[in-house]
């Protein structure tokens, strides 16, 4: 991954500031990645963006951080594999707000967060306390359907 750029890290500084993180080599990088991608991002997609420059277990505790810090958010899949995604302005620390739906492309096999797909209100039976929801669909998405029409 290439060096952050001055305006790219003056942001991603202000991103760790506020949530009274300090500002370290490994966290200015892997949230550099969240900012650059449209989409969630693997374990595994991490690592690789990074290279050799991080180990597995700094990675492992930046992202940590960064979910109980309500920077990214993690979305589970139908493959029981767990992919990171940022959050946005509501979230912080201890708590997470995503009323929005997730989705998995079979094809190219990104995930999105639909932001703009609000997550339906659940009633649950008396005595039932909703922590979270998650709602995950899966299709193509719509960089897929447009080639497959290609």
């Amino acid at each position: 991954m290439p060096p952050v750029a001055a305006a790219t890290e003056k942001k991603v500084t202000e991103l760790l500031k506020r949530q009274s993180l300090s500002v370290t080599a490994s966290r200015k990088r892997i949230l550099q990645l969240f900012l650059d991608q449209p989409g969630a991002l693997s374990h595994g997609a991490i690592e690789k963006k990074v290279g050799s420059v991080f180990d597995r277990v700094t990675i492992y505790r930046t992202l940590q951080t960064f979910v109980d810090r309500g920077l990214i958010h993690t979305i589970p899949s139908a493959d029981n594999a767990i992919r990171y995604a940022l959050c946005k302005d509501e979230c912080g620390d201890g708590h997470h707000r995503h009323e929005h739906i997730h989705f998995v492309c079979q094809q190219c096999h990104h995930t999105y967060c639909l932001d703009e797909v609000v997550t339906p209100v659940i009633r649950l039976p008396k005595g039932y306390s909703p922590q979270q929801v998650e709602i995950l669909v899966q299709g193509k998405c719509k960089q897929c359907t447009v080639s497959a029409r290609r």
